[in-house]
Protein backbone atom coordinates (compact mmCIF):
# COMPACT_ATOMS: atom_id res chain seq x y z
CA UNK A 1 0.00 0.00 0.00
CA UNK A 2 1.67 3.73 -1.29
CA UNK A 3 1.25 6.45 1.11
CA UNK A 4 -1.04 8.33 -0.39
CA UNK A 5 -3.51 5.16 -0.23
CA UNK A 6 -2.82 4.82 2.86
CA UNK A 7 -3.76 8.39 3.98
CA UNK A 8 -7.08 7.61 2.39
CA UNK A 9 -7.69 5.43 4.66
CA UNK A 10 -7.18 7.42 7.52
CA UNK A 11 -9.39 9.58 9.97
CA UNK A 12 -6.20 11.94 10.43
CA UNK A 13 -6.41 12.63 6.69
CA UNK A 14 -9.90 11.87 4.64
CA UNK A 15 -12.02 14.01 6.38
CA UNK A 16 -9.94 17.17 5.73
CA UNK A 17 -9.24 15.82 2.24
CA UNK A 18 -13.02 15.75 1.27
CA UNK A 19 -13.50 18.89 3.25
CA UNK A 20 -10.64 20.63 0.79
CA UNK A 21 -11.98 19.08 -1.96
CA UNK A 22 -15.61 19.92 -1.67
CA UNK A 23 -14.62 23.65 -0.93
CA UNK A 24 -12.39 23.94 -4.23
CA UNK A 25 -15.60 22.24 -6.05
CA UNK A 26 -17.77 24.40 -4.61
CA UNK A 27 -15.78 27.94 -4.74
CA UNK A 28 -15.62 27.31 -8.98
CA UNK A 29 -19.29 26.06 -9.16
CA UNK A 30 -20.17 29.36 -8.03
CA UNK A 31 -17.48 31.61 -9.57
CA UNK A 32 -17.81 30.00 -12.94
CA UNK A 33 -21.47 29.84 -13.13
CA UNK A 34 -21.88 33.17 -12.53
CA UNK A 35 -19.46 34.82 -14.42
CA UNK A 36 -20.39 32.47 -17.60
CA UNK A 37 -24.28 33.74 -16.86
CA UNK A 38 -23.71 37.39 -16.38
CA UNK A 39 -21.42 37.39 -19.40
CA UNK A 40 -23.36 35.03 -22.00
CA UNK A 41 -27.18 36.05 -20.52
CA UNK A 42 -26.95 39.82 -19.20
CA UNK A 43 -24.31 42.02 -20.58
CA UNK A 44 -23.78 41.98 -24.96
CA UNK A 45 -21.04 44.51 -25.07
CA UNK A 46 -17.51 43.09 -24.41
CA UNK A 47 -16.00 46.66 -22.73
CA UNK A 48 -18.89 45.88 -20.00
CA UNK A 49 -18.32 41.89 -20.31
CA UNK A 50 -14.45 42.35 -19.03
CA UNK A 51 -14.93 45.02 -16.45
CA UNK A 52 -17.45 43.04 -15.01
CA UNK A 53 -15.00 39.85 -14.91
CA UNK A 54 -12.18 42.04 -14.00
CA UNK A 55 -14.61 43.22 -11.27
CA UNK A 56 -15.32 39.90 -10.05
CA UNK A 57 -11.66 38.89 -9.79
CA UNK A 58 -10.28 41.78 -7.97
CA UNK A 59 -13.46 41.15 -5.44
CA UNK A 60 -12.16 37.29 -4.89
CA UNK A 61 -8.58 38.23 -4.66
CA UNK A 62 -8.56 41.87 -2.13
CA UNK A 63 -9.42 39.54 0.91
CA UNK A 64 -5.91 37.75 0.53
CA UNK A 65 -4.31 41.11 0.90
CA UNK A 66 -6.70 42.72 3.72
CA UNK A 67 -7.14 39.11 6.17
CA UNK A 68 -3.96 36.78 5.20
CA UNK A 69 -2.36 37.98 8.11
CA UNK A 70 -5.12 37.82 10.61
CA UNK A 71 -6.23 34.61 8.99
CA UNK A 72 -2.40 33.00 10.26
CA UNK A 73 -2.49 34.49 13.38
CA UNK A 74 -5.63 32.73 13.97
CA UNK A 75 -5.11 29.60 12.40
CA UNK A 76 -1.33 29.45 14.83
CA UNK A 77 -2.86 30.91 17.83
CA UNK A 78 -6.18 28.41 18.03
CA UNK A 79 -7.74 25.32 17.26
CA UNK A 80 -7.30 24.56 13.49
CA UNK A 81 -9.91 22.03 13.20
CA UNK A 82 -12.16 24.24 15.36
CA UNK A 83 -11.65 27.50 12.67
CA UNK A 84 -12.14 24.76 9.58
CA UNK A 85 -16.01 23.89 11.17
CA UNK A 86 -16.61 27.60 11.60
CA UNK A 87 -15.35 28.80 8.35
CA UNK A 88 -17.77 25.66 6.56
CA UNK A 89 -20.99 26.87 8.20
CA UNK A 90 -20.59 30.64 6.90
CA UNK A 91 -20.09 28.75 3.65
CA UNK A 92 -23.46 27.85 3.98
CA UNK A 93 -24.31 31.42 4.68
CA UNK A 94 -22.80 32.66 1.64
CA UNK A 95 -24.05 29.56 -0.37
CA UNK A 96 -27.43 30.65 0.31
CA UNK A 97 -26.62 34.86 -1.00
CA UNK A 98 -24.88 33.75 -4.03
CA UNK A 99 -27.91 31.28 -4.52
CA UNK A 100 -30.18 33.97 -4.36
CA UNK A 101 -28.61 36.28 -6.62
CA UNK A 102 -28.03 33.47 -9.01
CA UNK A 103 -32.42 32.87 -9.19
CA UNK A 104 -32.92 36.01 -9.07
CA UNK A 105 -30.14 37.00 -12.35
CA UNK A 106 -31.97 33.46 -14.15
CA UNK A 107 -35.92 34.86 -13.18
CA UNK A 108 -34.71 38.36 -14.67
CA UNK A 109 -35.86 40.09 -11.50
CA UNK A 110 -34.01 43.31 -10.36
CA UNK A 111 -30.91 42.28 -12.27
CA UNK A 112 -29.08 45.04 -11.98
CA UNK A 113 -30.34 46.52 -8.58
CA UNK A 114 -29.99 43.48 -6.59
CA UNK A 115 -29.33 40.16 -8.12
CA UNK A 116 -25.59 41.40 -9.44
CA UNK A 117 -24.58 42.88 -6.19
CA UNK A 118 -25.81 39.84 -4.29
CA UNK A 119 -23.51 37.96 -6.59
CA UNK A 120 -20.44 39.91 -6.27
CA UNK A 121 -21.40 40.12 -2.33
CA UNK A 122 -20.94 36.48 -2.14
CA UNK A 123 -17.80 36.21 -4.36
CA UNK A 124 -16.19 38.24 -1.96
CA UNK A 125 -17.50 36.00 0.92
CA UNK A 126 -15.92 33.75 -0.52
CA UNK A 127 -12.66 34.73 -0.98
CA UNK A 128 -13.12 35.74 2.49
CA UNK A 129 -13.23 32.08 3.15
CA UNK A 130 -10.49 30.90 1.12
CA UNK A 131 -8.28 33.48 3.03
CA UNK A 132 -9.01 31.84 6.29
CA UNK A 133 -8.96 28.34 4.69
CA UNK A 134 -5.60 28.99 2.44
CA UNK A 135 -3.37 28.34 5.85
CA UNK A 136 -4.91 26.22 7.15
CA UNK A 137 -4.58 23.17 4.74
CA UNK A 138 -0.91 22.99 4.67
CA UNK A 139 -0.13 23.82 8.23
CA UNK A 140 -2.38 21.62 9.66
CA UNK A 141 -0.75 18.28 7.97
CA UNK A 142 2.41 18.32 10.19
CA UNK A 143 0.21 17.80 13.15
CA UNK A 144 -1.43 15.39 11.68
CA UNK A 145 0.59 13.53 9.58
CA UNK A 146 4.14 11.54 10.24
CA UNK A 147 7.29 13.22 9.04
CA UNK A 148 7.50 10.98 6.19
CA UNK A 149 3.99 11.36 4.93
CA UNK A 150 3.54 15.53 4.62
CA UNK A 151 4.92 15.22 1.50
CA UNK A 152 2.33 12.62 0.07
CA UNK A 153 -0.50 14.64 1.70
CA UNK A 154 0.27 17.98 0.35
CA UNK A 155 0.25 16.28 -3.37
CA UNK A 156 -2.72 14.54 -2.28
CA UNK A 157 -4.11 17.99 -1.50
CA UNK A 158 -2.83 19.81 -4.16
CA UNK A 159 -3.98 16.91 -6.81
CA UNK A 160 -7.38 16.99 -5.07
CA UNK A 161 -7.99 20.57 -5.07
CA UNK A 162 -7.25 20.97 -8.92
CA UNK A 163 -9.44 18.14 -9.92
CA UNK A 164 -12.36 19.64 -8.01
CA UNK A 165 -11.84 23.02 -9.71
CA UNK A 166 -11.56 21.33 -12.63
CA UNK A 167 -14.63 19.53 -12.04
CA UNK A 168 -16.65 22.38 -10.76
CA UNK A 169 -15.45 24.54 -13.34
CA UNK A 170 -16.39 22.25 -16.44
CA UNK A 171 -19.52 21.29 -14.61
CA UNK A 172 -20.51 25.06 -14.29
CA UNK A 173 -20.61 25.41 -17.98
CA UNK A 174 -22.88 22.31 -18.75
CA UNK A 175 -25.85 22.37 -15.85
CA UNK A 176 -28.79 25.03 -16.23
CA UNK A 177 -27.81 27.95 -13.93
CA UNK A 178 -30.86 27.45 -10.98
CA UNK A 179 -29.26 24.00 -10.68
CA UNK A 180 -26.14 25.25 -9.67
CA UNK A 181 -28.33 27.35 -7.36
CA UNK A 182 -29.13 24.45 -5.91
CA UNK A 183 -25.95 23.09 -6.13
CA UNK A 184 -23.65 24.82 -4.37
CA UNK A 185 -25.99 25.41 -1.33
CA UNK A 186 -26.34 21.13 -0.93
CA UNK A 187 -22.28 20.92 -1.68
CA UNK A 188 -22.03 23.75 1.37
CA UNK A 189 -23.98 21.06 3.35
CA UNK A 190 -21.82 18.21 2.74
CA UNK A 191 -18.36 20.13 3.43
CA UNK A 192 -19.74 21.20 6.74
CA UNK A 193 -20.65 17.29 7.31
CA UNK A 194 -17.21 16.08 6.51
CA UNK A 195 -15.41 19.14 8.13
CA UNK A 196 -16.85 17.85 11.83
CA UNK A 197 -14.80 14.30 11.63
CA UNK A 198 -11.71 16.48 11.19
CA UNK A 199 -9.57 15.29 14.90
CA UNK A 200 -8.71 18.64 17.05
CA UNK A 201 -5.66 20.19 16.28
CA UNK A 202 -4.97 22.52 18.70
CA UNK A 203 -2.58 25.57 18.89
CA UNK A 204 1.07 24.21 19.32
CA UNK A 205 2.38 27.63 20.63
CA UNK A 206 1.87 30.29 22.88
CA UNK A 207 -1.71 31.96 22.64
CA UNK A 208 -0.50 35.56 21.70
CA UNK A 209 -2.72 38.79 21.61
CA UNK A 210 -4.39 39.27 18.01
CA UNK A 211 -3.11 42.44 15.80
CA UNK A 212 -6.22 43.44 14.50
CA UNK A 213 -4.52 46.50 12.29
CA UNK A 214 -4.15 44.41 9.08
CA UNK A 215 -1.61 46.50 7.12
CA UNK A 216 0.45 46.68 10.41
CA UNK A 217 -0.19 42.94 10.76
CA UNK A 218 0.39 42.24 7.08
CA UNK A 219 3.87 44.05 6.58
CA UNK A 220 5.11 42.78 10.09
CA UNK A 221 4.10 38.99 9.17
CA UNK A 222 5.64 39.35 5.76
CA UNK A 223 9.04 40.99 7.12
CA UNK A 224 9.48 38.13 10.25
CA UNK A 225 8.94 35.38 7.77
CA UNK A 226 10.66 36.47 4.61
CA UNK A 227 14.36 36.54 7.01
CA UNK A 228 14.85 32.89 6.47
CA UNK A 229 16.69 32.36 3.32
CA UNK A 230 15.05 29.12 2.59
CA UNK A 231 11.20 30.71 3.19
CA UNK A 232 12.07 33.57 1.35
CA UNK A 233 12.85 31.74 -1.66
CA UNK A 234 10.30 29.35 -1.18
CA UNK A 235 7.75 31.99 -1.13
CA UNK A 236 9.20 34.30 -4.13
CA UNK A 237 9.48 30.77 -6.31
CA UNK A 238 5.76 30.16 -5.77
CA UNK A 239 4.54 33.67 -6.47
CA UNK A 240 6.12 33.56 -9.51
CA UNK A 241 4.62 30.35 -10.20
CA UNK A 242 1.56 31.32 -9.81
CA UNK A 243 1.69 34.64 -11.70
CA UNK A 244 2.85 32.43 -14.67
CA UNK A 245 -0.26 30.10 -14.30
CA UNK A 246 -2.32 33.35 -13.97
CA UNK A 247 -1.18 34.82 -17.28
CA UNK A 248 -1.60 31.52 -19.03
CA UNK A 249 -5.35 31.24 -17.75
CA UNK A 250 -5.62 34.76 -18.83
CA UNK A 251 -4.34 34.10 -22.44
CA UNK A 252 -6.39 30.86 -23.08
CA UNK A 253 -9.54 32.26 -23.55
CA UNK A 254 -8.30 34.85 -26.03
CA UNK A 255 -5.97 32.65 -27.54
CA UNK A 256 -8.61 29.80 -28.18
CA UNK A 257 -11.16 32.19 -30.19
CA UNK A 258 -8.75 34.14 -31.95
CA UNK A 259 -5.65 32.15 -32.71
CA UNK A 260 -6.39 28.72 -32.80
CA UNK A 261 -10.41 29.81 -34.31
CA UNK A 262 -11.84 27.04 -31.36
CA UNK A 263 -15.02 27.60 -29.45
CA UNK A 264 -15.31 28.43 -25.76
CA UNK A 265 -15.57 25.04 -25.34
CA UNK A 266 -12.05 23.83 -26.42
CA UNK A 267 -11.26 27.23 -24.08
CA UNK A 268 -12.54 24.57 -20.98
CA UNK A 269 -10.63 21.55 -22.79
CA UNK A 270 -7.77 23.84 -22.15
CA UNK A 271 -8.31 24.45 -18.46
CA UNK A 272 -9.07 20.62 -18.01
CA UNK A 273 -5.99 19.84 -19.55
CA UNK A 274 -4.06 22.28 -17.45
CA UNK A 275 -5.96 21.04 -14.21
CA UNK A 276 -5.27 17.48 -15.11
CA UNK A 277 -1.51 17.73 -15.81
CA UNK A 278 -0.94 20.13 -12.51
CA UNK A 279 -2.77 17.28 -10.44
CA UNK A 280 -0.60 14.52 -11.72
CA UNK A 281 2.70 16.23 -11.65
CA UNK A 282 1.38 17.17 -7.68
CA UNK A 283 1.15 13.22 -7.21
CA UNK A 284 3.75 12.29 -8.85
CA UNK A 285 6.82 14.35 -7.46
CA UNK A 286 6.07 12.47 -3.78
CA UNK A 287 7.06 9.25 -6.04
CA UNK A 288 10.32 10.59 -7.34
CA UNK A 289 11.37 12.80 -4.08
CA UNK A 290 10.59 9.52 -2.27
CA UNK A 291 8.54 10.98 0.60
CA UNK A 292 11.66 13.83 1.64
CA UNK A 293 10.91 17.54 1.17
CA UNK A 294 13.11 18.63 -0.87
CA UNK A 295 13.99 21.41 -3.95
CA UNK A 296 16.44 19.87 -6.05
CA UNK A 297 13.87 18.96 -8.83
CA UNK A 298 12.33 22.18 -8.56
CA UNK A 299 15.07 23.66 -11.30
CA UNK A 300 15.06 21.13 -13.71
CA UNK A 301 11.19 21.19 -13.20
CA UNK A 302 10.24 24.59 -14.30
CA UNK A 303 12.85 24.75 -16.76
CA UNK A 304 11.00 21.47 -18.71
CA UNK A 305 8.09 23.94 -18.14
CA UNK A 306 9.04 27.01 -20.01
CA UNK A 307 10.31 24.18 -22.39
CA UNK A 308 6.73 22.92 -23.15
CA UNK A 309 5.56 26.79 -23.07
CA UNK A 310 8.10 27.96 -25.70
CA UNK A 311 6.81 24.71 -27.97
CA UNK A 312 3.43 25.76 -27.24
CA UNK A 313 3.87 29.13 -28.82
CA UNK A 314 5.71 27.29 -31.55
CA UNK A 315 3.11 25.25 -32.50
CA UNK A 316 0.42 28.50 -32.10
CA UNK A 317 2.41 30.31 -34.67
CA UNK A 318 2.43 27.37 -36.81
CA UNK A 319 -1.10 26.50 -36.65
CA UNK A 320 -1.44 30.71 -37.44
CA UNK A 321 0.32 29.53 -41.20
CA UNK A 322 -3.07 27.38 -41.87
CA UNK A 323 -5.67 29.03 -39.60
CA UNK A 324 -9.15 27.68 -39.72
CA UNK A 325 -11.99 30.44 -41.33
CA UNK A 326 -14.87 29.67 -38.41
CA UNK A 327 -14.96 28.63 -34.82
CA UNK A 328 -14.06 24.77 -34.56
CA UNK A 329 -16.56 22.90 -31.87
CA UNK A 330 -14.33 20.20 -29.94
CA UNK A 331 -14.65 17.17 -32.15
CA UNK A 332 -13.59 19.86 -35.32
CA UNK A 333 -10.37 20.87 -33.29
CA UNK A 334 -9.24 17.22 -31.95
CA UNK A 335 -8.80 16.36 -36.20
CA UNK A 336 -6.91 19.47 -36.81
CA UNK A 337 -3.82 18.77 -37.88
CA UNK A 338 -1.46 19.44 -34.57
CA UNK A 339 -4.16 19.74 -32.14
CA UNK A 340 -2.98 16.55 -30.31
CA UNK A 341 0.73 18.33 -30.37
CA UNK A 342 -0.62 21.45 -29.10
CA UNK A 343 -3.00 19.15 -26.18
CA UNK A 344 0.45 17.65 -25.10
CA UNK A 345 2.30 20.49 -24.80
CA UNK A 346 0.02 22.01 -22.51
CA UNK A 347 -0.32 19.09 -20.49
CA UNK A 348 3.60 19.36 -20.03
CA UNK A 349 3.50 22.70 -19.23
CA UNK A 350 0.78 21.57 -16.26
CA UNK A 351 2.68 18.49 -15.14
CA UNK A 352 6.18 20.47 -14.72
CA UNK A 353 4.59 23.57 -12.86
CA UNK A 354 2.74 20.48 -10.35
CA UNK A 355 6.50 19.13 -9.99
CA UNK A 356 7.79 22.21 -9.30
CA UNK A 357 5.22 23.80 -6.84
CA UNK A 358 4.32 21.05 -4.36
CA UNK A 359 7.50 20.39 -2.76
CA UNK A 360 7.83 24.38 -2.39
CA UNK A 361 4.56 24.45 -0.18
CA UNK A 362 5.74 20.93 1.84
CA UNK A 363 8.74 23.03 2.66
CA UNK A 364 6.58 26.35 4.02
CA UNK A 365 5.36 23.87 6.47
CA UNK A 366 7.90 21.71 7.67
CA UNK A 367 10.97 24.46 7.52
CA UNK A 368 9.43 26.26 10.58
CA UNK A 369 8.65 25.90 13.87
CA UNK A 370 5.09 24.02 14.39
CA UNK A 371 3.71 27.56 15.82
CA UNK A 372 4.81 29.82 12.88
CA UNK A 373 3.41 26.80 10.14
CA UNK A 374 -0.41 28.82 9.34
CA UNK A 375 1.53 32.68 9.68
CA UNK A 376 4.24 31.39 7.47
CA UNK A 377 1.46 30.31 4.53
CA UNK A 378 -0.77 33.10 5.15
CA UNK A 379 2.51 34.97 4.28
CA UNK A 380 2.63 33.08 1.58
CA UNK A 381 -0.89 34.46 0.21
CA UNK A 382 -0.19 37.74 0.44
CA UNK A 383 2.76 37.73 -1.73
CA UNK A 384 1.36 35.15 -3.85
CA UNK A 385 -1.68 37.63 -4.60
CA UNK A 386 0.78 40.46 -5.02
CA UNK A 387 2.69 38.78 -7.50
CA UNK A 388 -0.34 37.50 -9.25
CA UNK A 389 -2.10 41.05 -9.88
CA UNK A 390 1.20 42.35 -10.63
CA UNK A 391 1.19 39.67 -13.88
CA UNK A 392 -2.37 39.62 -14.63
CA UNK A 393 -1.99 43.92 -15.00
CA UNK A 394 1.17 43.31 -16.90
CA UNK A 395 -0.62 41.55 -19.53
CA UNK A 396 -3.27 44.01 -19.55
CA UNK A 397 -0.68 46.57 -20.48
CA UNK A 398 1.02 43.97 -23.14
CA UNK A 399 -2.58 44.03 -24.63
CA UNK A 400 -3.03 47.53 -24.59
CA UNK A 401 0.46 47.73 -26.25
CA UNK A 402 -1.52 45.65 -28.63
CA UNK A 403 0.79 42.56 -28.20
CA UNK A 404 -0.41 39.88 -30.17
CA UNK A 405 -1.88 37.53 -27.52
CA UNK A 406 0.61 34.59 -29.10
CA UNK A 407 3.48 36.59 -28.31
CA UNK A 408 3.17 37.22 -24.92
CA UNK A 409 3.25 33.47 -24.07
CA UNK A 410 6.67 34.28 -24.29
CA UNK A 411 6.42 36.70 -21.14
CA UNK A 412 5.93 33.41 -19.03
CA UNK A 413 8.45 31.03 -20.60
CA UNK A 414 10.51 33.64 -19.61
CA UNK A 415 9.50 34.00 -16.14
CA UNK A 416 10.20 30.21 -15.95
CA UNK A 417 13.98 31.07 -16.16
CA UNK A 418 13.47 33.39 -13.26
CA UNK A 419 11.72 30.42 -11.29
CA UNK A 420 14.71 27.94 -12.21
CA UNK A 421 17.03 30.65 -10.49
CA UNK A 422 14.85 31.09 -7.14
CA UNK A 423 14.55 27.38 -7.24
CA UNK A 424 18.63 26.78 -7.47
CA UNK A 425 18.51 29.44 -4.35
CA UNK A 426 16.04 27.62 -2.78
CA UNK A 427 18.03 24.27 -3.09
CA UNK A 428 21.36 25.53 -2.03
CA UNK A 429 19.85 26.94 0.89
CA UNK A 430 18.28 23.93 1.93
CA UNK A 431 21.84 22.42 1.76
CA UNK A 432 23.27 25.14 3.74
CA UNK A 433 21.16 25.48 6.32
CA UNK A 434 18.94 22.97 8.62
CA UNK A 435 15.67 22.36 8.91
CA UNK A 436 14.20 24.56 11.90
CA UNK A 437 12.11 21.85 13.44
CA UNK A 438 11.83 17.78 12.63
Amino acid sequence: MTTSTHLLHRRRFLPLFCTQLLNAFNDNLYKTAMVLFVVYTIYNDEGAEAAFSGLASALFILPFFLFSALAGQLADMRCKAAIIRKVKLFEIVLMIIGACGLVLAWRGSMVHSLAIPLMLLALFLTGVQSTFLGPIKYAILPQHLHKEEVLAGTGLVEAGTYVAILVGTVLAGWIPVQWAAGGIIITSLIGYLSSRQIPPAPAMGAVEKLDWHIIRASIGLIRRTMHDPQIFYAIIAISFFWTIGAVLIIQFPPLAKNTLMASKEVASLFLMVFSIGVALGSASINALLKGKVSARHSPLSVLFMGVFVVAFYVVCRIWQADQPTHLMGVGEFLSWPMATILLLCLLGIAVAGGMFVVPLYAFLTTRVAPDQASRTIAANNIVNSGAMVAGAIFAMVLSALNVAIVDQLLMPAAMCLISAWLGKRLHQAELAEPPLHG
